[in-house]
């Protein structure tokens, strides 16, 4: 998409929709509940609320429109490496109303910014890049606020329809992916980020991958097998968090009067087995992978999986071609709040017949968080180059928490492998030998 006004409408329409679910996310509780912290991992909602208004003030009304700050007294207190989330309770922090009437205030100048900005000539407005990135932030931090959703207690105040059915029946357990080069990451997408760019060839040799993620049901097998009991399963790191915390199940799961219950969004139900598994950390991913004598994909494996078309050669931008996603595709934007049952979706398949590789679940995968080759920094280091390296894990394919603008076939996620909030799942692979 090159024509400017397209360009225009698409990043008002990517505005819009991530601020409509911002407002779903703080309305549907009381002001008490936006205030408080819900757990020391996360925010108070409403830090996540002013802070996408100032990021947003900051980089469209400053960095593009070269305007005088509205409020620049409150730039350090919405800095997000200034301040860790526990700390952020005890901070000066705007009160919801005031937090709500500045994010709109930001929001309307920020709209007045897109009308009159010329969409091209320099690397913030090209392709409307700087207004993709914010609404891309806006999501992001919505999904962080959804995690928070799950994580207070109390009644549910969120509700979505279930997501379409879907069955594993007459499909295989595994696929095949060839061996031999193909093209990861872009240049020529014009809203990845930078950490996805730029495209070059990698080599990958032959695997097999699951045709859809772990289910809880394999995932049960792993724990009755006494895989939370287990250290030769684990890796060191990973068996001390087990001890420590006394760890046997994904989170929010709990075994009571002889079945495995789990909360989800206020709510407790019986854990669908034919569902993948949610709210598991790389070292528990990893091992039930060694349990199942299989491995994680690598980032590359995964991104071959979901972008090589083996009849063309070329890499597209999804699994199923290069059509933007739809409800028919996959599982998205908080469409509904839970995964689909595995092997939904045939529609969203890649060319190999691998299902649900986007949406449902964000995928673990074993590579560590690393710069591409020719990788530079953009807009700012903060956004990725101060993450990389052995600390984090990359994670691929988006979940049903994600929104389309931040999710493709190379967007990149990265968390530390301790993390079991985040609405993250796992598939396993082989080599092909």
């Amino acid at each position: 998409m090159t024509d400017p006004e397209l360009l225009r409408a698409r990043a008002l329409t990517a505005l819009t929709a991530a601020r409509a679910r911002t407002d779903v996310l703080t309305s549907s509780v009381d002001d008490r509940e936006l205030t408080a912290q819900h757990s020391p991992l996360m925010s108070p909602l409403v830090w996540d609320l002013a802070h996408i208004g100032n990021q947003e003030e900051q980089w469209l009304l400053r960095a593009v429109a070269g305007q005088d700050a509205i409020r620049p007294e409150i730039d350090s207190l919405y800095d997000a490496f200034e301040h860790p989330r526990a700390a952020r309770p005890t901070l000066p922090l705007l009160a919801p109303a005031e937090a709500r009437r500045y994010a709109a205030d930001v929001r309307g100048r920020a709209v007045d910014v897109l009308e009159r900005t010329p969409l091209r000539g320099g690397p913030l407005t090209d392709a409307a890049f700087a207004f993709g990135m914010i609404a891309q932030h806006e999501q992001q931090h919505d999904e962080t606020m959804l995690i928070t959703h799950q994580l207070r207690k109390g009644p549910a105040a969120l509700a979505a329809p279930e997501p379409p059915s879907g069955t594993t029946e007459g499909l295989p357990t595994e696929v095949l992916v060839p061996g031999g080069p193909f093209t990861m990451g872009t240049s020529t997408e014009p809203w990845a980020l930078d950490n996805e760019r730029p495209a070059h060839h990698r080599i990958v040799p032959a695997f097999h991958l699951d045709t859809t993620p772990v289910t809880c049901g394999a995932y049960l097998r792993f724990i009755e097998d006494g895989g939370y009991r287990e250290e030769h399963w684990w890796e060191p790191a990973g068996w001390a968090m087990v001890r420590e915390h006394e760890l046997s199940a994904p989170l929010f799961w709990r075994h009571e009067g002889g079945e495995w219950l789990r909360r989800r969004f206020g709510a407790t139900e019986p854990v669908p087995v034919n569902e993948p598994v949610l709210h598991v950390s790389w070292y528990e991913a990893d091992a039930y992978a060694r349990w199942a004598g299989r491995r994680l994909p690598t980032e590359e494996e995964w991104e071959k999986a979901a972008r090589h078309d083996p009849a063309s050669g070329r890499s597209r931008r999804y699994p199923w071609g290069d059509a933007d996603p739809s409800a028919a595709h996959t599982n998205l934007g908080q469409r509904h709040l839970r995964p689909a049952p595995a092997g939904a979706y045939p529609e969203g398949q890649s060319p190999l017949g691998i299902r649900q590789l986007i949406g449902d679940v964000w995928e673990w995968t074993s590579s560590d968080f690393l710069p591409y080759p020719g990788f530079v920094a953009f807009p700012y280091r903060e956004y990725s180059e101060v993450f990389f390296g052995p600390g984090h894990k990359v994670l691929r394919g988006g979940a049903f928490s994600v929104d389309e603008v931040a999710c493709r076939g190379t967007f990149r996620n990265w968390d530390l492998p301790v993390r079991r909030q985040i609405f993250a799942g796992f598939r396993t692979a082989r080599d092909a030998d």
